[in-house]
């Protein structure tokens, strides 16, 4: 069995100050409006397509770091029940065997309900790496356990994808009835 230490979150409050807690103290309303843990860059060759989704649900920008990022955003902003959607909204840290393990997630969704859940946005390709598969298994058994849903996302039907896309242009208030 592995020795570790008490998990904290860190999250960044509205003012973008830095705030860390034990993970079994957060509140979820402090989490639905922090802003995202990391810097969006963008820089000629990235690997990655990152930017901002204007979210009908949040009625403002979300972040991004991917398209296939983007896919689940889109999603979430077209799902009915979602009410909140965070970006990038905390870290996760701890201590296992003498050394740090941290992970930020991809998204935090927010239910009508109150019910929280945490995105991770996966490649299929990587979801069975060693390093990810712990990675992942580790956040997602400290988050279950917080009474939150975990979900690791890689994709979708193509057409479902495509259907939502087109529709999320006809969701900004100011343009549509």
């Amino acid at each position: 069995m592995a020795e570790c230490s008490e998990p904290k979150l860190s999250y960044r409050a509205e003012n973008n100050s830095e705030r860390t807690v034990p993970f079994d103290r957060v509140r979820v309303r402090d989490l639905t409006a922090a802003r995202p843990w990391r810097t969006l860059r963008w820089y000629r060759g990235q690997p990655h397509y990152a930017g901002m989704y204007w979210s009908a649900t949040m009625e403002g920008h979300v972040v991004y770091e991917s398209r296939l990022e983007l896919a689940r955003l889109l999603l979430a902003d077209f799902d009915a029940g979602v009410v909140s959607i965070a970006a990038q909204p905390f870290q996760l840290t701890t201590w296992v065997d003498g050394r740090p393990r941290r992970h930020v997630p991809d998204f935090l969704l927010l239910d009508r309900s109150g019910l929280a859940s945490v995105v991770d946005v996966k490649p299929v390709g990587l979801i069975t790496e060693s390093k990810v598969a712990k990675t992942l298994a580790w956040a997602g058994g400290l988050i279950e356990a917080h009474g939150w849903r975990f979900e690791v996302w890689s994709g979708c039907d193509g057409t479902l994808l495509k259907n939502v896309r087109f529709l999320a242009g006809y969701r900004r208030p100011s343009l549509f009835d």
